[in-house]
């Protein structure tokens, strides 16, 4: 079953670890290579995101303020605006609206100083801005976490085709960023559009504004959008908050720096971001790099300041301590263990089968299970699973988390089987030909979800590794 997949995609069986044990009771199912540490791509935040959700605690939320010592006359603020980020995961472009607007509700019409944004939250790794996972550094899943991470510093580029053209909108719109296409329009199915897309050209040029020029081919009669990323932290935040302070009839007077805000500067306007447990959805259902990453930082960046860790460490350092604290309270021994970034966009993060398997046992110990399971992708639902095993046994009835790298496939999560009894499950796939083994991982899930119907695995143990 599985291992006839595994030959057809021409990926030997020791490329795969696989796990299938019992959530009650002893004794394992399958166990293929359990002890040998593999890459488990985004597999990976199962771990940091639950001991995030125990050690922060599902209704931990992040605030993000604007600040002033100025005083208001008539409708103008005197002083500079400040900008405080807290590590919010998810300060989308509307949320920054009403934090706007909030000001503007306040009677604040001109700001008589230079907007000032503090991103002291986070202490950064000093080589995490220069870190890319590949050579495409405007695509959005290269975004690195920052304590002001305004709408995941992206924009998206909505794409709609006719017979012989092509329009181009650009949601949020920021001052000195315009676009322009050079896709070839084809025939095609509007469904594999991405299957054209070539690296857009970006031109910046010497006034400051950006051109952003589309390439490849595009099937007619189309609509899509893609996600990019083209300016820089401070650049992007400064352009989309005067371009939302515009919109609402405001005004700037003066250039954007980076600054702490001081301790004596008075809060003017403030938004709180939805709950870890909410956002947890997010960042599993959906494999949500970014906002994984930023959630991992505030853990570590939370227990520095409750702990008083040492000032030098930063603030994934202490993430990786605190971490480390949650298994030993757990009980967990996990050598080889490396988590790197607590997303998963790594080469370097390595986790085998047995210990992503205890990590799935320990969350569904944990006082928070149910927010912790609801953030897993429902089997032919929702999530990264929703188009995968519709129509089988699994359909519905599964939760599990998936990973994907070049060269790496993952899956890892929860399976009832068809006489009602619950399944830890954990398949991982390192090897250059993963994405044509992907078929194999379905078939573990497919054979973990049957009851006295499957076939027999052979003898199972960690000295006899066998695939059904």
């Amino acid at each position: 079953m599985v291992a006839s997949q595994l030959k057809q995609a021409k990926v030997p069986e020791n490329a795969m670890a696989a796990v299938v044990m019992p959530l009650a009771g002893e004794g394992a199912r399958l166990l293929h290579q359990p002890d040998t540490p593999f890459n488990p791509a985004s597999t990976i935040k199962l771990l940091s995101t639950l001991a995030a959700l125990e050690t922060l605690g599902p209704s931990h939320s992040w605030h993000t303020g604007l600040y002033s010592k100025g005083g208001l006359e008539g409708d103008t603020l005197k002083g500079d605006l400040y900008l405080r980020g807290g590590g919010d995961p998810k300060l989308t472009f509307e949320r920054l609206w009403l934090l706007l607007r909030e000001l503007r509700a306040r009677g604040v019409r001109r700001i008589e100083g230079d907007l000032v944004l503090d991103r002291s939250y986070f202490v950064l790794p000093p080589d995490l801005a220069a870190s890319q996972f590949d050579e495409q550094p405007e695509r959005a899943y290269n975004v690195g976490p920052d304590a002001l991470l305004a709408n995941f510093r992206a924009q998206r580029f909505d794409m709609e085709s006719g017979a012989d053209s092509m329009l181009v909108r650009i949601e949020p719109p920021l001052a000195g960023l315009v676009a322009d296409s050079r896709m070839k329009l084809v025939d095609g199915d509007c469904t594999r559009w991405a299957r054209g897309w070539a690296r857009p050209d970006i031109e910046r040029l010497a006034d400051g504004q950006v051109k952003v020029t589309l390439q490849g081919s595009f099937p007619r009669h189309c609509r899509a959008g893609r996600y990019l990323s083209l300016f820089g932290t401070v650049d992007f935040t400064s352009r989309l908050l005067r371009s939302l302070w515009q919109e609402l009839g405001g005004e700037i007077s003066g250039t954007t720096r980076e600054a702490t805000t001081p301790q004596d500067a008075r809060l003017w306007a403030e938004q709180v971001s939805p709950p870890l447990a909410e956002q947890l959805r997010d960042i599993n259902k959906l494999s949500n790099n970014t906002m994984a990453r930023s959630v991992y930082l505030t853990m570590g960046a939370e227990q520095a300041r409750a702990l008083n860790w040492p000032p030098g460490m930063d603030s994934q350092q202490a993430a990786e301590a605190a971490l480390l604290a949650w298994l030993a309270k757990q009980g967990l021994s996990m050598p080889g263990l490396v988590v790197d970034n607590g997303a998963g966009l790594s080469r370097t993060a390595r986790i085998s089968a047995r210990q992503l398997a205890s990590v799935l046992a320990v969350g569904q110990r944990s006082a928070f299970a149910a927010e912790y399971l609801a953030s897993l992708p429902i089997v032919a639902l929702d999530g990264t699973m929703r188009r995968r095993l519709a129509g089988t046994p699994l359909a519905g009835r599964a939760r599990i988390k998936t990973g994907t790298l070049d060269g790496v496939k993952a899956v890892a999560g929860y399976v009832t089987d068809t006489a009602g009894q619950a399944w830890l499950v954990v398949g991982m796939i390192n090897h250059p030909r993963a994405d044509e083994a992907q078929v194999a991982l379905d078939a573990l899930l497919e054979w973990a979800a049957c009851h006295d119907t499957c076939p027999q695995a052979g003898q199972v143990s960690a000295a006899a590794p066998t695939v059904p």
